[in-house]
């Protein structure tokens, strides 16, 4: 072609049949042989929960809306109907959930931990109470420490890990 997009092709050995194989292709050539298989392992996980989505939990043919609103919880319905359906695996039956889509969730998704990610939304929340309310240090202090009281305990010793003990 005219402009050819380079691209590197990583080949990888089923454990099971090592006759059979799969070829992986990425644009992106700087990245490793090992971070091209570790992406594609994320992405199978997704396709995994959105096939479960669809053949089992009804996001197709549900919801025969043209609303956008409509649509939207749909989506948002049939996806906490996994994660109920997934915590209840995980609890009762299997370490593993459905699709085995937070099969590995500790080791390959855990990007950010939750406590650090809540804080981040408690920092955002106070830095943007402080500049649009215009609230004093002291006022905030306040606010943040009325906020956390009406949080569950378990949203609050995320916010302090610290002080669990």
């Amino acid at each position: 072609k005219e402009n050819p997009i380079p691209a590197k092709i990583v080949c990888v050995r089923n454990k099971a049949n090592r006759k059979d194989w799969l070829a992986f292709i990425c644009t992106d050539t700087t990245l490793s042989e090992e971070e091209i298989i570790r992406i594609y392992g994320k992405r199978w996980q997704i396709e995994v929960f959105f096939k479960t989505c669809k053949s089992m939990l009804n996001l197709i043919g549900e919801c025969r809306s043209l609303s956008y609103d409509a649509l939207t919880a749909h989506v948002a319905i049939v996806f906490t109907r996994y994660m109920l359906l997934a915590m209840e695996q995980r609890q009762n039956v299997d370490q593993r959930t459905l699709g085995e889509l937070f099969f590995f969730l500790v080791d390959e998704m855990a990007d950010i931990t939750f406590s650090r990610s809540l804080g981040i939304l408690m920092d955002a929340l106070m830095a943007s109470l402080q500049e649009i309310l215009k609230l004093s240090d002291e006022q905030l202090t306040a606010f943040t420490a009325d906020f956390e009281a009406r949080l569950p305990k378990y949203l609050r010793n995320a916010l302090h890990p610290e002080s669990i003990g």
